[in-house]
């Protein structure tokens, strides 16, 4: 695997790139939600990008995104236009064909859930280069890229955390959606903290069922399955769920709690400093690190459709944030356990396996 272009491993870099998003005006098109990047120049790429349920601001996932995109034109130029999915997430394949009608190129879609649509977009439109976050480029269209993730690796060390800083030896899991890539959030916080701790209680439930996608933006609905979880004993719980995790941030600040974030640095990101202290850490998937460097690499005409690239601990695109220091104290603990991964001493799971 190429190792990213051009990685920035910084949290406050990238909450700066997100501060830059948050700053950009909204406008309406056709098939979606969308707007201009800021900074963005003529010279360089079109850019197009599509996003996953919940849009620009969801504090996490598509927000790291945009923060690759914008990380992307800083270093070579552009222009991107963002698009969001309707209420029932219905139109992706549209958002596809319009950025494509109008000549973006690349374009990337966000989230697995493009995943069903992709290949036949991409099939129409033989010159654009795709990409797709979070789902494979194999065997879709020769044009497609996938851009995977070994969440697995990064949420075994999240669980190790948990573990680890936990006082009532009873931890808590509440996923957006029940689907396979989720489960390999769970399947990865699972075994690592039971590395730590073989009697560890572990509290696991999803918002919604698989194919019911708005538990990702759910965020009241979060804070009820997390709450319960904190009322049931856990001190401590993971929050994969998108946008719905600031429900669960809320829930452990109402029970004197900690939460683990995911995806990007959510201490940076959360936007509400009363929220800041629950925050013990962030399992962090390097969405803006992937984009980056899908786009780096078209810029530089090297790449090559219909394969996947996948970041891992070994190439830094997994983690976890030091944030607010919160875990400062057992960062020896951490490091011996990725080590330990990346030497193949530790398989991790990809799926629950109870």
């Amino acid at each position: 695997m190429r190792r990213a272009r051009g990685m920035k491993l910084a949290a406050l870099a990238l909450a700066g790139s997100l501060a830059l998003a948050a700053c950009a005006s909204d406008e309406t098109g056709s098939g979606g939600s969308g707007s201009g990047a800021s900074g963005g120049s003529e010279d360089g790429p079109k850019i197009g990008l599509a996003y996953d349920t919940g849009g620009r601001g969801d504090k996490s996932f598509n927000d790291s995104a945009y923060a690759g995109v914008e990380a992307a034109i800083e270093a070579d130029g552009g222009s991107v236009q963002e698009l969001s999915p309707n209420s029932d997430a219905s139109n992706r394949a549209d958002l596809l064909t319009q950025l494509a009608d109008q000549g973006f190129n690349p374009i990337i879609a966000v989230g697995f859930a493009y995943g069903d649509v992709i290949g036949e977009v991409a099939q129409q439109y033989p010159d654009v280069s795709f990409a797709i976050v979070d789902s494979t480029g194999v065997d879709v269209a020769d044009n497609v890229t996938g851009l995977l993730f070994a969440a697995n690796e990064g949420s075994f060390l999240g669980g190790v955390a948990a573990a680890t800083k936990s006082e009532t030896g009873h931890i808590g899991f509440v996923g957006g959606v029940e689907t396979p890539l989720i489960q390999s959030f769970e399947a990865g916080y699972v075994a690592g903290a039971r590395a730590v701790n073989p009697d560890i209680i572990i509290d696991r439930q999803y918002i919604s069922p698989a194919g019911d996608f708005s538990g990702f933006n759910d965020p009241a609905r979060g804070q009820v399955v997390a709450q319960g979880m904190f009322d049931a004993g856990a001190d401590i719980v993971y929050a994969a769920a998108g946008g719905s995790g600031i429900g669960v941030f809320q829930a452990a600040a109402a029970s004197n709690g900690r939460a683990i974030g995911v995806d990007s640095d959510q201490y940076e990101t959360v936007g509400d400093p009363a929220l800041q202290p629950v925050i013990m850490t962030s399992v962090l998937k390097r969405v803006d690190n992937a984009v980056e460097a899908y786009i780096g690499q078209f810029v530089d005409g090297t790449v090559e459709g219909g394969s996947d690239e996948v970041y891992d601990l070994a190439s830094e695109g997994v983690g976890l944030s030091y944030s607010g220091g919160f875990i400062d104290d057992i960062q020896s603990t951490i490091d011996d356990y990725t080590q330990q991964i990346v030497d193949g001493e530790i398989t991790v799971p990809e799926t629950p396996t109870d």
